[in-house]
């Protein structure tokens, strides 16, 4: 346990020390109006208190990523612990406060257009359809996972598709209704069951004196030996890095009240989230004993069934009993219900704002909502699995569009663009390498598959360096 506590100990210290520096970077403007100020208008754009501001973060990125991705991810072993840290620090956080940082400069631009502004039109576009599709993913995703897991709550009494119809119905609502009735109302309550949820698994392991082995054995676990690079850094996404937080960011770069709590906001969020995600990789291979014990348990479940969601109901009962488990578990359902939530949220926004339709009004929010629930009702019927394995992907991508553009915004402004760029480089070669050879992907031969993931970064590295001698000039 020595170990895990100097871990999270590490994640702290980061937020402190290497926030401080990206704030420094960026170059905050204390003075310079937020677009919440700027422009209310009572939907979208809601003054909110930092607090506030930083518990819907949290909550928006923080969905069954940094939970079910870490018991997934763990499976790798101990190295899934150094990727959770040191991808948290230097490369997710990062990419969260600069995306964030950049949408409240840019009057709550949504990720798509912070991407185009920086990479041009073409990729804008692009981007668009992209993120959509990610943020409907998300939105299914987000659905059948906490309804399997409120399933296995009330013992089947509700079965998954009254939980699905239910938890559907609310994103409905959260989708099209003014930020701060729904969302800026309950968020608080649903961060406390989240807070309590990490909390007490991590107390537990403690009572329990878990055996968490962090340090030496970093050979590759998994059963199916799949390797640890590219596999791991795609199955631990919000956990570490996540470019599905680059969409959520504007949703509060357009509440928060001065340009000095962006750190708070942004930086602070994705550390929160990489302590959850370290508190259950750690639960998950000391549980069972170490992490063959938690492959074992796995691998007697039914092909069928939500394997994590099987692993964290199994845990939180165990460890905190039924009633703290059943509060546990509340935690676990309320971080995927205000991530899926919040998704679909975005994919409207993100719609209406390619579109130039005004979301003032109800009618134009049902013009552009109805189609994004039409397609997120179909995704239902797809496998979780393979649902999961797609979005992983898929996030994954996005963070490299996001850091990439990130680079070009801070070369541009004679920055120090060498805090983006390295993770930029580093996710641009697994998510190449990752698509090329997975089983849902190419499935070419490992080889050629390094090969090409290093030379694109490679060659992407060069493109930016020639294109930054015309930034120098302008």
């Amino acid at each position: 346990m020595l170990a895990f506590t100097f871990a999270v100990i590490l994640l702290i210290a980061g937020y402190f020390l290497y926030g401080k520096v990206a704030e420094r970077v960026f170059g905050v403007d204390n003075e310079r109006p937020t677009p919440s100020i700027a422009n209310p208008d009572g939907v979208d754009y809601v003054p909110l208190p930092w607090w506030k501001a930083f518990l819907i973060q949290f909550l928006n990125i923080a969905g069954l990523g940094p939970i079910f991705g870490a018991i997934m991810g763990i499976m790798y072993g101990p190295a899934a612990y150094l990727w959770i840290v040191l991808g948290t620090i230097f490369g997710g956080a990062v990419h969260d406060y600069m995306s964030g940082m950049m949408s409240v400069r840019a009057n709550g631009a949504n990720q798509p257009e912070l991407v185009g502004r920086e990479l041009g039109n073409g990729v804008k576009v692009f981007m668009n359809f992209f993120s959509i599709g990610l943020m409907v993913l998300v939105g299914a995703v987000f659905i059948s996972g906490p309804a399997e897991l409120l399933n296995n709550m009330t013992s089947g009494f509700f079965n998954v598709t009254f939980w699905i119809i239910l938890i559907f119905a609310y994103y409905i609502l959260a989708t099209l209704l003014p930020i701060d009735k729904i969302i800026g109302k309950i968020y608080p309550f649903f961060g406390i069951a989240l807070l309590f949820m990490a909390v007490g698994i991590m107390v537990a392991m403690y009572i329990n004196n878990a055996n968490v082995v962090m340090t030496h054995d970093f050979y590759n676990h998994h059963p199916n030996q799949l390797p640890i690079f590219p596999m791991m850094f795609i199955s631990i996404a919000c956990g570490a890095v996540s470019g599905f937080h680059a969409t959520q960011s504007p949703l509060m770069a357009r509440c928060i009240q001065n340009e000095k709590l962006g750190r708070r906001v942004f930086y602070g969020a994705m550390v929160a989230e990489g302590i959850v995600a370290l508190i259950w990789a750690a639960a998950a291979s000391s549980f069972f004993g170490s992490i063959e014990g938690l492959q074992e348990f796995v691998a007697q479940l039914a092909p069928t069934a939500n394997k994590p969601a099987v692993v964290v109901d199994h845990i939180a009962k165990s460890w905190l009993g039924q009633f703290g488990g059943i509060l546990a578990l509340l935690g676990v359902v309320a971080a995927p219900l205000s991530t899926g939530d919040t998704a679909l949220r975005a994919a409207r926004l993100m719609s209406a704002e390619f579109l130039k339709l005004n979301q003032k009004s109800i009618r134009n929010r049902l013009i552009i909502s109805i189609p994004i629930f039409i397609i997120t009702f179909i995704l239902l019927q797809i496998n979780f699995d393979v649902i999961w394995r797609y979005f992983a992907w898929w996030n994954q991508t996005l963070s490299v569009f996001t850091l990439w553009a990130i680079t070009v915004y801070l070369a541009k402004r004679k920055k120090f663009y060498g805090i983006s760029l390295l993770p930029a480089m580093f996710m641009t070669s697994v998510t190449v390498t990752y698509i090329l050879m997975a089983p849902e992907g190419f499935k070419l031969p490992a080889l050629f598959s390094y090969i090409t993931g290093i030379g694109l970064t490679v060659g992407l590295t060069i493109l930016f360096y020639v294109k930054k001698r015309f930034y120098n000039n302008v």
